[in-house]
């Protein structure tokens, strides 16, 4: 009874290990998305559009540019056009209409505490 058990257990960590989420980013690359993030506690949606080059930015009725330069499939960074500031972001899986991501600052400061965050954005064109 005792080796069935370890047997099942180890053959459920293998299958687990051996799974890897859906990643079809390439038709996440351009298109018109929504997104829902939290301040003080209340949750609000934005709007961005993207295309090979840029990113804008439609939230709290202001509108914020970024150049986008893919470093690979699945991973881009966002340089705010007016800051200069740059964010790193990853998705890390994907469905039919949406994505899920992690972002974080590009630039390291060792007296500051790396952050990463995630996020889902629905593809609405």
């Amino acid at each position: 009874m005792i080796k069935k058990n370890i047997f099942n257990i180890l053959l459920l960590s293998i299958t687990i290990s051996c799974y890897q989420p859906k990643r079809d980013c390439n038709a996440y690359k351009t298109g018109e998305f929504t997104f829902e993030y939290e301040i003080e506690g209340e949750t609000k949606t934005a709007k961005f559009i993207r295309d090979d080059k840029y990113s804008v930015d439609y939230y709290d009725n202001k509108i914020d540019s970024a150049s986008v330069r893919w470093v690979n499939d699945c991973e881009f960074v966002l340089k705010d056009l007016n800051s200069n500031v740059a964010i790193v972001y990853k998705i890390l899986s994907t469905t039919d209409n949406s994505y899920t991501f992690e972002y974080k600052s590009a630039v390291k400061d060792e007296n500051k505490k790396l952050i990463v965050k995630t996020g889902t954005a629905t593809k609405i064109k």
